[in-house]
């Protein structure tokens, strides 16, 4: 291809987007090196800034990895990658309490769905390693930190069992967009003893096979988490009136 002399008024994007569908078009494969930024600089006839900002444009959409000294890389998108470019937007959204009620509303209808699959598809692996995070939890619920930390594991373990990586990563980023909402909550009296009782109902449903059971007691649990969000939160907020 001969120079490419482009005149836009973000020449970065229009470098970016051609390089894009280049790699969709099997042009450049993982792995494969792209060409340097000189060569970059010559076909698209723009200074090195541009080429850099386009670099680093491809880099945020996970299509290339970029090295000090070395030229960028072609990879591999991943779903983790996706989430992380919603992440600035989810957080802006997360400040509002109408954003809070959606992002709980979200976790609800995916983990209700999960869970349902989870009661029909775990396999006796599976139920044993669920096991093994309920019992971390119930150990934990005299030690905060430690029960967040296991309570999410419990959760995670229940999502892992679709062996999806998309939803892997969807429900990576909605657990790290609630965490101040699990920290509010668990601020509620009794909330790590009233967990434990609901993940023990969530693993007896799984462990019989018994989908109806299991998506009840999860809704009856996520239910129960956001009302001891709100309590909390609008305690805090009478006091600061």
């Amino acid at each position: 291809m001969g120079r490419n002399d482009i005149r836009r008024r973000k020449l970065y994007e229009e470098i970016a987007s051609e390089i894009e569908r280049r790699i969709h078009a099997g042009d450049y494969a993982p792995g494969d090196h792209l060409p340097s930024e000189r060569k970059i600089m010559e076909e698209f006839g723009v200074g090195r800034p541009a080429v850099r900002e386009a670099l680093f444009a491809l880099s945020k959409m996970g299509l290339v990895l970029i090295r000090s000294g070395e030229r960028a890389v072609v990879t591999s998108p991943t779903p983790d990658v996706l989430i992380q470019e919603l992440s600035g937007a989810a957080r802006s959204l997360m400040a509002t309490r109408d954003g809070v009620r959606m992002f709980q509303d979200a976790r609800v209808l995916l983990e209700v769905a999960l869970v349902r699959h989870a009661a029909v598809n775990a396999t006796p692996d599976d139920i044993a390693e669920l096991k093994e995070a309920l019992d971390a939890n119930r150990v934990a619920v005299n030690d905060r930190h430690r029960f967040n930390e296991t309570d999410n594991a419990f959760h995670a373990q229940i999502v892992s069992i679709a062996r999806n990586t998309v939803i892997d990563a969807t429900y990576s980023g909605l657990s790290e967009w609630l965490f101040e909402q699990r920290q509010i909550a668990m601020l509620h009296p009794g909330s790590p003893q009233h967990a434990v009782e609901a993940h023990t109902r969530i693993f007896e449903a799984i462990a019989a096979k018994d989908p109806d059971a299991a998506e009840a007691a999860m809704r009856a649990h996520l239910d129960g988490v956001i009302k001891q969000y709100w309590s909390v939160w609008e305690a805090r907020l009478s006091l600061t009136e």
